[in-house]
């Protein structure tokens, strides 16, 4: 895993980080293209996010990153460990909540998404509290093609310590988890934070199951779930999405009424999750 050279590099990428936040804080919409191997993916502003194409792209390392290739190699060298609370033949099924819970909601994500980092600060707390109401079951499906498209390996290695996290407790999992999408922690997508093992324990310390857990520092560090997350890309590449976050109720897409719009703001959230509900 890459790691970084000084303390003072690190603060000099957070303090690149705050700013770019504050420019971005100042505009009304983003509007990015990515041009990748001749395939163009739309990156556009929509409710407070950012919507990613999922597409095939070439395997590529950012500047002091290990790339996508070289992690995936390495994972696959490794044993298959399955996270504690899962189920499924590679434990890759991941889900959270009351089991009397009628519904499902799936939830489609990329820990280097910042489309999904607006959607967890806009409507993730809410998503939380239904779930911990018995409202619904959350099932989550993680994907790491940002590491792909802009390059390193920071979306699985956050994902790896996030299997570390489930092995602790699912309450540990969403709640780590939200912490790395807060405002505070998630980092530009081109800045490959995420890679850095000692950057994922520092968010950790955040979660009280997780602060000072030898055991969870112990996976991250030796990357216990890296070959589970293979299994999880595997998992995401055979579903019919096409980019992150998606949200689906038992099967069927939730969206911003009227558009095809994943509901983004919390009132969107809740006119979303409401309909879903009383759906036949």
């Amino acid at each position: 895993m890459s790691k970084r050279n000084s303390q003072e590099a690190k603060r000099n990428a957070r303090e690149r980080l705050r700013e770019e936040r504050e420019r971005q804080a100042k505009k009304d919409k983003l509007r990015r293209q990515l041009v990748v191997g001749g395939s163009i993916v739309g990156v556009l502003a929509i409710a407070a996010g950012i919507g990613f194409a999922v597409t095939q792209l070439g395997d590529g390392g950012g500047s002091g990153t290990v790339s996508s290739k070289e992690w995936n190699d390495a994972a696959e060298d490794k044993k298959l460990v399955k996270p504690a609370n899962t189920s499924g033949a590679q434990g890759t099924d991941v889900v959270i909540g009351e089991k009397g819970a009628e519904k499902t909601l799936q939830v489609y994500e990329d820990m280097r998404c910042p489309a999904c980092a607006a959607f967890e600060q806009g409507a993730g707390e809410i998503l939380i509290q239904d779930v911990e109401e018995g409202k619904y079951k959350a099932e989550f499906v993680m994907a790491t093609f940002i590491d792909d498209m802009a390059q390193g390996s920071g979306s699985k290695n956050a994902l790896s310590a996030l299997g570390a996290a489930l092995d602790v407790s699912p309450q540990a999992f969403m709640d780590y988890k939200h912490a790395l999408y807060s405002q505070k922690n998630h980092p530009e997508e081109s800045e490959d934070e995420f890679a850095d093992d000692a950057y994922l324990l520092e968010v950790a310390g955040e979660i009280k199951e997780l602060k000072g857990n030898a055991d969870f520092e112990k996976d991250v560090k030796d990357g216990t779930f890296d070959k589970w997350v293979l299994e999880m890309d595997k998992k995401f590449d055979k579903s019919d999405v096409q980019g992150t976050p998606t949200l689906k109720m038992n099967g069927e897409k939730l969206v911003v009424e009227g558009t095809e719009n994943t509901p983004m703001a919390p009132d969107q959230f809740k006119a979303a999750i409401d309909k879903a509900l009383t759906a036949e």
